[in-house]
């Protein structure tokens, strides 16, 4: 039998193009961006509108408002809505019921510097500076309250329509918020001292956006000029204080502190809004002042 060859045959595969790892990197930026946009949703869906609102804030504040009186303070002196109450033009407040003094760090810094140096009302650059930060910072407290207040009657159905009972002032004494009585509707029963269920409410919007701050809180009740007296005596005298002590107690039951109110005042028809038409009812109001912890000294000032 004849050996045949072996015959060796190698087969030589054809070897494919090698994969470059560029796509792994595309595919770990893609996934990394889904994953931070779903976390975005689930922020969005989980943030109250106040949170979103401070957040929005911490990237965009607002500039504080340089004006000390009311016709360049928040809203001006106006109402939120086109009509509404006038600005008052006279009248200063008096007749004091209670007084606390505020026992606030930063009016005290200001009662140890006044009147210290050489004309410069005792403050050097250091001191400018300080009290200059703490203005601005109770302006910007003071725009929060105001945003507050406004979301609060847009977004509440119970208070809806007291928009226009609602005026607010950036004042040089501090922030004046006003609940102004119109024709259709009072805030307090007729002679009363009684708060009406939707003044009521309107209280408890004030006193949450003013409970955590340091400010002291004045009160003033006002009436219009109606003759009001029964044979007791008891007269606007008597009727507007034991008014804006019933808005005090109210506040309190929403949750301001006791100790922030300095004093409770009954002002009758002595200040009244609308001077040339001291029966309106636009001139029954209660006033709850915010008063100032921090002020620039007067630059006109001897």
């Amino acid at each position: 039998m004849d050996n045949q060859p072996i015959i060796v045959k190698k087969i030589k595969k054809g070897g494919h193009a090698a994969h470059g790892g560029a796509w792994k990197v595309a595919y770990a930026d893609f996934v990394t961006a889904m994953m931070a946009f779903f976390l975005l949703l689930w922020l969005l869906n989980v943030t109250t509108d106040e949170q979103k609102m401070g957040i929005a804030d911490y990237f965009a504040p607002a500039a504080a408002s340089k004006s000390s009186s009311g016709a360049g303070g928040i809203l001006g002196g106006r109402t939120m809505s086109p009509e509404g109450a006038r600005i008052s033009d006279g009248g200063v407040p008096s007749v004091v019921v209670t007084i606390a003094p505020p026992p606030e760090e930063t009016a005290d810094r200001l009662k140890d510097d006044e009147g210290a140096g050489d004309g410069t009302h005792g403050f050097d650059s250091e001191d400018d500076e300080f009290l200059r930060e703490a203005v601005e910072k109770e302006e910007k407290s003071f725009d929060k309250v105001e945003q507050a207040l406004r979301q609060a009657l847009e977004s509440d159905p119970e208070l809806s329509g007291l928009a226009e009972h609602l005026l607010i002032e950036n004042t040089k004494e501090g922030l004046r918020i006003q609940i102004v009585d119109q024709f259709r509707e009072s805030m307090f029963e007729i002679g009363s001292s009684r708060i009406a269920d939707r003044a009521k409410a309107l209280m408890g919007q004030i006193a949450r956006a003013i409970t955590n701050m340091p400010n002291q809180i004045a009160i003033s009740g006002h009436t219009d000029a109606t003759p009001f007296r029964e044979n007791n005596g008891y007269s606007n005298w008597e009727l507007s204080a034991d008014r804006a002590n019933a808005s005090r107690r109210a506040l309190v039951e929403a949750g301001v502190p006791p100790d922030r109110f300095a004093e409770v005042t009954g002002r009758a028809a002595r200040d009244p809004m609308l001077v040339d038409d001291p029966t309106n009812p636009g001139n029954r109001r209660i006033s709850i002042l915010l008063l100032r912890t921090a002020q620039l000294p007067d630059p006109t000032a001897n």
